[in-house]
């Protein structure tokens, strides 16, 4: 079984119905599950992601996309927490540790992170593969390009107020707590 199609069953629960499902249907699922991630980074499968089945679709989605000259390109560190909408990740499937770690101490750990990379230590990218609860930390962190509505708010409003290189301090999002890394 593909690791997408392990994620659609854990996503949608039941396994027997998903099993016998046809390719089609198993595509358009997958095409409706990013559809509906779209706004959380550590679930987001990047504009810049080409191994992501996107049918060029003419919605509100496509209309409200910016145009390239619009786009920042961004890699991050997210910690989630108690407090996080989705209390899972690739490091904590069950969300045993996420459910009990409290937002204070998911921004002391990435403010001991960026330290870390700030000081010159740690290379963003490493501490991103190692520490990041998003499934881009196989990535280094990097979420790829993305333009204005594509992220959640403060996510955006961060990355868009960086210069290239920088780093941001910890932004809060309902995904948990991150630092960002403009990159383009």
């Amino acid at each position: 079984m593909s690791s997408s199609t392990a994620t659609l069953q854990d996503s949608y629960g039941n396994r027997n119905a998903l099993s016998s499902t046809t390719t089609e249907n198993k595509s358009k699922l997958a095409t409706i599950d990013t559809d509906r991630k779209r706004k959380d980074p550590s679930d987001l499968a990047t504009a810049g992601d080409n191994r992501t089945n996107h049918k060029h679709r003419h919605d509100k989605k496509s209309k409200m996309s910016s145009s390239s000259s619009d786009k920042v390109r961004a890699s991050h560190i997210l910690i989630k927490h108690e407090g996080s909408r989705r209390k899972a990740s690739w490091k904590d499937p069950e969300g045993r540790i996420i459910t009990n770690t409290t937002r204070d101490a998911a921004v002391a750990q990435l403010k001991a992170l960026r330290d870390d990379i700030v000081s010159g230590k740690s290379k963003f990218e490493d501490v991103a593969a190692r520490y990041s609860d998003c499934s881009s930390a196989k990535r280094g962190g990097d979420l790829g390009s993305f333009g204005r509505k594509q992220m959640q708010k403060p996510f955006e409003d961060a990355t868009y107020a960086l210069k290239v290189g920088e780093i941001s301090d910890i932004v809060d999002t309902d995904s948990g707590v991150h630092i960002i890394k403009r990159t383009g």
